[in-house]
């Protein structure tokens, strides 16, 4: 591997101090224009790329935000991360996105090389729901914003949304079609996420008098399409089958449908099916999906923004906030919902 080219072989190769080269690079107008473009063409001669890095530790401050996921694989998180990365942007900033896999070890890793890169700070859905890991991380003075999660205290800004509004949006429209026993799929209940939409469901069958024994829960160990089928599979051993799902998120609604149109059981025909997201892939299913949508790239650019603030030139003036952003339901063919006249 051969050695990298640094500024001085700019300044040795252009015929200048290196001190003319920092001003082509940082303060171009500050350099007579015959000068600039010598200097400009052995850059790109050379393949000079500056050592941001270097540039960071004097600046003493990083241009780069973490962010920290559960799962990328979940097209949810790739809204959150596009709406983060635009806020960025627009700040001058970059984004370095990472997924914990659901992981408590690989959270405690991603938060370790965040530390050791000296970030500018974490954008984090936490996969530690203890808050162990996050409680350690403190100790580097690193600013963080939880997204998707409420902040368990007002030391930190959080981006989230109404989860138990959402719950009890999916609970009372499944009721209003006529649906009075729900399966309740879940991924695993140490998340609040999936604590919150069951407790919503659980709100709206208590609106109507049904009795929370209606609501039979599935809980899967991951919030996936594969977690979704197996789900699925468990269900369709129910005596008497209700007749309605409402799943945690939309890849388990899509693992759920698969292994209902594997057996043979109709959708929304035997058993209708909300999910939860209304990512893109909902409304694009063999049956198009009722969910519960989540503006995922509003949190994504809110969580961002609070960042952005908290680590720029008024940051004193910084107030830690909490935003709660609200779910809406989006009605499709999965419930069997009557279509308006015309």
């Amino acid at each position: 591997m051969g050695r990298m080219v640094g500024i001085k072989d700019v300044a040795r190769q252009a015929g200048v101090s290196v001190g003319t080269v920092s001003n082509v690079i940082n303060r171009p107008e500050m350099v007579a224009a015959t000068t600039r473009d010598r200097v400009q063409a052995v850059i790109e001669r050379l393949g000079y790329v500056r050592q941001e890095s270097a540039r960071q530790l004097r600046a003493g401050r990083s241009r780069i935000i973490a962010l920290l996921v559960l799962d990328m694989a979940n097209p949810f998180f790739v809204e959150v991360a596009r709406g983060a990365e635009r806020a960025a942007r627009e700040a001058g900033l970059g984004v370095m996105v990472c997924n914990s896999a659901q992981s408590l070890e690989e959270e405690a890793d991603y938060l370790g090389l965040f530390a050791e890169h000296r970030v500018r700070g974490v954008l984090v859905t936490p996969a530690d729901v203890t808050g162990t890991n996050l409680e350690g991380f403190r100790g580097h003075d690193i600013p963080f914003v939880f997204v998707d999660r409420e902040v368990p205290s007002g030391d930190a800004c959080s981006v989230s949304v109404d989860d138990v509004e959402g719950g009890t949006l999916a609970g009372r429209h499944l009721i209003a079609q006529g649906h009075r026993s729900v399966v309740y799929v879940s991924g695993p209940m140490q998340l609040p996420q999936c604590q919150d939409r069951r407790a919503g469901l659980l709100a709206a069958f208590a609106e109507e008098g049904l009795p929370a024994e209606a609501i039979v829960h599935i809980e899967a160990e991951r919030l996936d399409v594969a977690s979704g089928r197996d789900a699925g599979a468990r269900l369709l051993g129910i005596s008497p089958r209700p007749t309605a799902v409402f799943c945690a998120n939309d890849l388990l609604a899509l693992g759920v449908l698969q292994a209902l149109f594997a057996a043979g059981v109709s959708v929304p025909g035997e058993v209708a099916l909300v999910g939860y997201d209304d990512i893109e892939f909902a409304a694009a299913a063999a049956v198009p999906l009722t969910s519960v949508r989540q503006p995922a790239f509003r949190m994504g650019r809110a969580a961002a923004e609070l960042l952005i603030e908290e680590t720029g030139e008024e940051a004193d003036g910084h107030q830690h906030r909490r935003i709660v952003l609200q779910p809406e339901l989006v009605v499709r063919d999965s419930t069997f919902a009557p279509r308006p006249a015309g």
